[in-house]
């Protein structure tokens, strides 16, 4: 979907229609959740700090974010992709994989599907979606962001690498700021450099996701559109009201987001052994470490002590803190389950599900 929070804003307010919209909250430690196409000509973005995003457009118009609602809308949307196929797995509330590859209408072409699916979204929920249609689901993701509002982008086979060659190593699935600057120090800045490199030398730089590259320069993704998606994490974070470096404060706020991942733990079935705290800085750069234990990561008791011992390796004296987040993950069913299958790398992006 396309700038899907502001989008709906915008649907069920037409007084902000053509105006630029962000969703979010527009005080001192606000931040943007969404920002509408008219905001985005200025250089608003989703993530941006919402004083940051009113020094760059001054009309800027904030309007409290409605997930109910979201959601409720999101589950219209998988209606109608369930008219086409069952084979749906999402990303998020607003964007998903479907496999059409035999599809409940029987049309030969999938561009034709996402013709409709984007003709039936328009019509009955007055929203504009974009699609991208590939052989993977790679470059059916690279096709889905090219062409940007109202965008169908098709990626034939035949015209993969050549596509891929000249792609910015910014528009790779899984290359967030951290990998773009890393890449860069290496010469690599398109897909051409990229598929110059050896297996070798990008699994030496990058670890496993070394190898996905590897492939992704070369047109090849293997990973399934799979239906039902395991949870592999719950987690919970939270922005300080001001920046703070003094250790009392820093321990009293890691015991309140300690508190509230024990709820959201309560609430989901799910069960693992990994420990990750999330740090932002006063800068905006963040930093996360990792504990894994033997047992169950389930009471605070538990989970306190190791989120203090994690808190040990981060110098904030000297760089204040304005968030923190704390996830548990590796669920041992997991593992158990899905040994020797494909596993789904963990890539840069900012929002913990």
């Amino acid at each position: 979907m396309d700038a899907f929070y502001a989008s709906v804003e915008q649907r069920d307010h037409p007084e902000l229609r053509g105006k630029p919209v962000a969703v979010g909250h527009a005080e001192e430690r606000g931040v943007v959740a969404a920002a509408s196409y008219e905001a985005r000509r200025y250089g608003v973005r989703s993530a941006m700090s919402s004083q940051k995003a009113k020094r760059m457009c001054p009309s800027l118009i904030f309007v409290p974010g409605r997930m109910d609602v979201y959601k409720s809308v999101s589950r219209q949307i998988h209606e109608i992709f369930h008219l086409y196929t069952d084979i749906i797995e999402p990303i998020s509330l607003d964007e998903a994989f479907l496999d059409v590859t035999d599809n409940k209408p029987g049309i030969p072409l999938a561009v034709d599907i996402a013709k409709e699916i984007k003709r039936q979204i328009r019509e009955e929920l007055h929203l504009v979606a974009s699609a991208g249609v590939s052989y993977n689901k790679f470059l059916a993701k690279i096709a889905s962001d090219y062409r940007k509002p109202d965008g169908l982008c098709t990626i034939h086979p035949d015209q993969a690498l050549e596509f891929i060659a000249r792609l910015p190593i910014e528009s790779f699935w899984g290359v967030g700021p951290v990998t773009a600057k890393k890449m860069h120090l290496l010469g690599i800045h398109n897909g051409r450099q990229l598929r110059e490199r050896s297996l070798q030398t990008l699994t030496r730089e990058f670890g496993k996701v070394g190898a996905l590259y590897y492939d992704f320069s070369r047109g090849i993704d293997q990973r399934p559109v799979e239906a039902v998606r395991i949870r592999k994490s719950v987690g919970c974070e939270r922005t300080l009201e001001k920046d703070i470096s003094l250790r009392s404060s820093v321990i009293i706020e890691l015991y309140h987001v300690a508190v509230e991942l024990i709820e959201r733990l309560k609430r989901h079935p799910f069960r693992g052994n990994t420990l990750t705290l999330k740090i932002k800085f006063h800068d905006f750069n963040q930093i996360t470490r990792s504990i894994t234990q033997p047992q169950e990561l389930l009471t605070l008791d538990v989970i306190l002590p190791l989120a203090k011992q994690l808190l040990r390796e981060v110098d904030y004296e000297h760089h204040p803190i304005r968030l923190i987040g704390l996830s548990v993950s590796n669920p041992r069913e997991e593992e158990d389950s899905r040994h020797g299958e494909w596993e789904q790398l963990s890539f840069e992006f900012s929002d913990w599900k």
